[in-house]
Formats: C-alpha cells, sequence, structure tokens
C-alpha cells in the first residue's frame, strides 16, 4: 500500500511538474522579455526547483571518459565482465593500458543502501590512476523479477566471494560503509577456508563494524525499536508496473527521507541557495547544486530480506564484533584472518558510522601482523568526505593506493 500511495502521489504531480518546466522554459528565454526581470527570474528559478525535486530519477551513469596518467591520456571503458540478478560486476578498463605498469586489481565494494553505486564516481575517478578497478553495481530490487528468488546478507557474502573468484588471486577490496561487515566476513571465510582467491589487502571506510561504539542516530534508531516494527512499518510490495512486482523491498525513497530529515535545515539551505544562484545567474554554483542532488535523489529499493537481516545482524545483535555471526550456518571467525592485510578510514565528523567503529575492525582481527595493519582518521570531514571530494583526492586516496600497493603480492 506504501509503494502504490507514492506512485500516485508522483502520478498526481505529474501535471504540475510539466507546467513548471514549460513556465521555466518560457521565462528563461533570451526572446522573452521578462526573462531580463526579477520577477521572470524568481518564478522560473522556482519553477525549475520544483520540477527537479519531484521528477524521476533512474540509474544514473558513471560518464568517467578517461584519465591522465603520467602525462598520457588512456580512455576510460565501462564494461560488465560479470552479471548476476542482483549484481553487475563492472570494470573501467583504461585503453591503452599504463606502460611498464601492473597496477593491483582493486574491487571497490559499494553499498547497498539505498543509492546505486555511482555514488562512489568520485571514489572510481580517483582510484583509476593507479589500479585496475572493478566495481560491485547492485541492481534496483524493483526491477528484479521475483522469480529470481529472495536476496539477504549471506547472498551478499556470496556475491563478494564471487567476485573475488572471478577476479582471482592477489584482488584487493575497497569497501565503503555498509559492505565493511560482508566484505570483513567474506574475508574471513576464504582465509579460513586457505582460499588462493582470498583478497591480498582490504580497506574499511566509514563501516559500521561495531555499533556499540559512539552510535550515531542511525545505530540508535536500528537499537530502540524490534525488528517486527521494521518489517511491519518500513516494508513494502513492488507494484505491478515494475519487473519486480510483489517483491518485498525497502524502498529507496523513505531510505532518502530518513536522510534528508536527518540534515533538513542544510538540504533546504541548500534549495535556497540554489535558488538565489538562478536569479542571480551564477551557472556554475547551480550547476554542481544539480550534480550533487542528481546523484544524492536517484535511490533504489533494497530486497527486505537482506535489510531485515542486516539490521538485526549488524545494528542489533552486534554479531560480528560479538563473535556470534553466521554464514549459511557457519560461524564467522574473524581471528582466521592472517594472510590479508586490513587498513580502516574514518571521518573526524562522520554522522552514519561514528570514530571508533570501523576501527574496531583491529580488535576483532587478532591474528593479523602489525605489518598489515593500518588506520587513519581524516579531520574535518563527515561520512561522504571519506570517499568523496577534495580530501578524499588529496588526502586520503594516497594512503589507501599507498596500502595496497605494498601489500600487492604481484610487487
Amino acid at each position: 500500500m506504501l509503494y502504490n500511495i507514492h506512485e500516485m502521489q508522483h502520478a498526481a504531480l505529474a501535471p504540475l511538474r510539466m507546467m513548471a518546466t514549460a513556465n521555466q522554459r518560457l521565462l528563461s528565454t533570451p526572446f522573452n522579455p521578462l526573462s531580463y526581470t526579477q520577477g521572470g527570474k524568481a518564478i522560473a528559478a522556482a519553477c525549475e526547483i520544483f520540477a527537479d525535486t519531484t521528477k524521476r530519477r533512474g540509474h544514473p551513469g558513471f560518464f568517467i571518459k578517461d584519465v591522465k596518467i603520467d602525462g598520457k591520456t588512456h580512455k576510460i571503458t565501462e564494461e560488465s565482465v560479470l552479471d548476476h540478478a542482483f549484481c553487475s560486476l563492472k570494470r573501467f578498463h583504461r585503453s591503452p593500458g599504463p606502460a611498464g605498469r601492473n597496477d593491483p586489481k582493486l574491487l571497490i565494494v559499494a553499498p547497498m543502501s539505498g543509492h546505486f553505486a555511482t555514488l562512489l564516481r568520485g571514489t572510481v575517478q580517483q582510484m583509476v590512476h593507479n589500479h585496475d578497478v572493478y566495481i560491485t553495481d547492485w541492481r534496483d530490487a524493483r526491477d528484479v523479477p521475483l522469480a529470481e528468488g529472495a536476496f539477504d546478507l549471506d547472498d551478499y557474502i556470496d556475491e563478494i566471494i564471487s567476485c573475488l573468484k572471478f577476479l582471482g588471486p592477489n584482488t584487493h577490496i575497497l569497501a565503503v560503509c555498509q559492505p565493511s561487515v560482508p566484505v570483513l566476513a567474506a574475508t574471513a571465510i576464504m582465509n579460513e577456508d586457505d582460499d588462493d582467491c582470498a583478497p591480498a589487502s582490504i580497506t574499511l571506510m566509514g563501516g559500521p563494524i561495531d555499533t556499540r561504539i559512539n552510535p550515531t542516530e542511525v545505530n540508535n534508531l536500528a537499537t530502540t525499536k524490534p525488528l517486527e516494527w521494521f518489517e511491519n512499518n518500513v516494508i513494502t510490495q513492488v507494484p505491478m508496473i515494475y519487473e519486480g512486482a510483489f517483491r518485498k523491498v525497502y524502498p529507496g525513497f523513505l531510505q532518502l527521507s530518513g536522510f534528508m530529515t536527518m540534515n533538513l535545515d542544510t538540504h533546504i539551505g541548500a534549495h535556497v541557495n540554489m535558488y538565489n544562484h538562478l536569479i542571480n545567474g551564477d551557472g556554475d554554483s547551480a550547476a554542481q547544486h544539480r550534480a550533487f542532488y542528481a546523484e544524492y535523489m536517484s535511490v533504489m529499493d533494497m530486497p527486505a530480506e537482506y535489510y531485515l537481516q542486516t539490521i538485526k545482524t549488524v545494528f542489533q545483535d552486534h554479531a560480528l564484533p560479538c563473535g556470534t555471526m553466521m554464514w549459511r550456518d557457519r560461524k564467522v571467525d574473524t581471528s582466521a584472518i592472517r594472510k590479508t592485510a586490513i587498513m580502516t578510514v574514518e571521518g573526524e565528523l562522520d554522522d552514519i558510522s561514528g570514530i571508533g567503529q570501523t576501527k574496531a575492525t583491529h580488535d576483532i582481527c587478532l591474528n593479523v601482523s602489525k605489518s598489515k595493519r593500518a588506520h587513519y582518521e581524516q579531520k574535518g570531514v563527515g561520512h561522504y568526505g571519506v570517499f568523496n571530494g577534495r580530501r578524499w583526492r588529496e588526502k586520503i586516496s594516497p594512503k589507501v593506493s599507498a596500502f595496497i600497493l605494498k601489500h600487492n603480492q604481484a610487487t
């Protein structure tokens, strides 16, 4: 019912959105005298913001066309190299490859947390300079037919293991936020099995390894309500108009509304600033706003099984740090990790995964030698700044790349 109400609301706004778009274009053309007046500019700006905030957004593209390495431009070709029902493994192939270099294979595990993998566009753009980059591009659950079956946290771990086996030995992993837990679990399982395809190193960034440490508002929400509350209040069925009709999901629009509410003043202020930028003709600032919110407001649905299992395992039971996490009736033993190097990265102002939650990885991976460990805390950045933006490019990514190169077994 909840999803149907959302769809009806979107459909009801369609005529208003079309009118707003038409008015914005009419009042912005240089052939219209009103486009030169403050009143005309104000109405055009208001119409653009209304149309932009209410329109349907699909899966964005990465749009990474090329990269400069050692002064030479290399074309980037985005290709799917492994396709499963819920995930497509994408490679960012550099052509021609950098001469005389054997750059490490890097698997970036994107979060399945309401946004598409393109939220990590800035992460990929930086890492393709020094690595052969792959990324898990999770599919919108509303577009996966019910016949494909369920998808839960165990399946997520299976996907990571499957990608590692496909890529082969000496692959490195960079996990951003939520996948830190399943990546660490997959690493423990593969180390315990003495699997040759176990990752050479893992870098966990802003991840909820132990959410008992400095709990955030997100963490508190998960612990103050029973699992039944989430199942009864935020899980809904996909409407018949989509390919995944009748699949139970945690819809992306609910996740987006939750994140927007957490920092409502900030988002309102950003749109007010855009309104002023449009009136004043500041096209560059308005374009930056559009680019950010085009990505931020592009959301995907999560399979209900995965969402609920993650809530219980990660946020309510704290199963991984407590040593009680199970994968397909098998205990996940992080003390089995011996040959995989581990780096953790945190942001000082992270309001999603509090300080210390990711660093706790080192406390439960007791048999990783000191020479294979590293931790870095970036001052002055929040959750998003850990993997995007200037400090990511200038401060964090060089340290991550250096750690990966240090532990690259082919070096």
